[in-house]
């Protein structure tokens, strides 16, 4: 019965050491770009990483003959944020975070703070335009419209 016992916990240490191969395989992968955005590392260039300790949000949606980011900013007043397109496929969100929180309770006080800036490289899965891009911010969430750089399909063939 010690035997079984055993080759239980083994197999439980197997099947964790597995894991942890694959989660390692993973992480260095989304490192090196390689699966973030395929289409994107197509064309030569790898998706930037939020920075360590970034608190910035982002959701991207491909949407019809438009790409919409929605970023959230807790904390961040319009006047501090700034949002540049550094090329047709990356989006580049950046700000200034100067926040507050106070609390009194019975017997202790509590005052926290955060300030510093942050930025974040949003890899697009289209390629974009300036023209026509819309951004409003409200409540601390912003949402960017960026239209997409439309395509020809297939080409002209010259007739002789």
């Amino acid at each position: 019965m010690v035997s079984h016992r055993r080759y239980r916990f083994h197999t439980l240490w197997n099947d964790f050491d597995d894991m942890m191969a694959e989660m390692e395989d993973r992480f260095a992968s989304m490192l090196s770009g390689a699966s973030l955005l395929p289409e994107r590392v197509a064309r030569g260039g790898l998706p930037a990483l939020p920075s360590f300790g970034s608190d910035i949000r982002i959701d991207v949606r491909d949407h019809e003959d438009e790409v919409i980011v929605v970023v959230d900013l807790p904390g961040v007043e319009k006047e501090d944020l700034r949002v540049r397109l550094m090329d047709p496929a990356t989006l580049l969100v950046s700000c200034e975070r100067k926040m507050e929180k106070e609390e009194e309770k019975e017997g202790y006080y509590l005052r926290e703070r955060k300030y510093g800036s942050m930025s974040r490289s949003v890899p697009l899965p289209s390629s974009v335009t300036e023209e026509g891009t819309a951004a409003t911010f409200k409540n601390g969430v912003l949402e960017v419209r960026l239209k997409k750089v439309v395509e020809e399909k297939g080409r002209e063939i010259t007739i002789e």
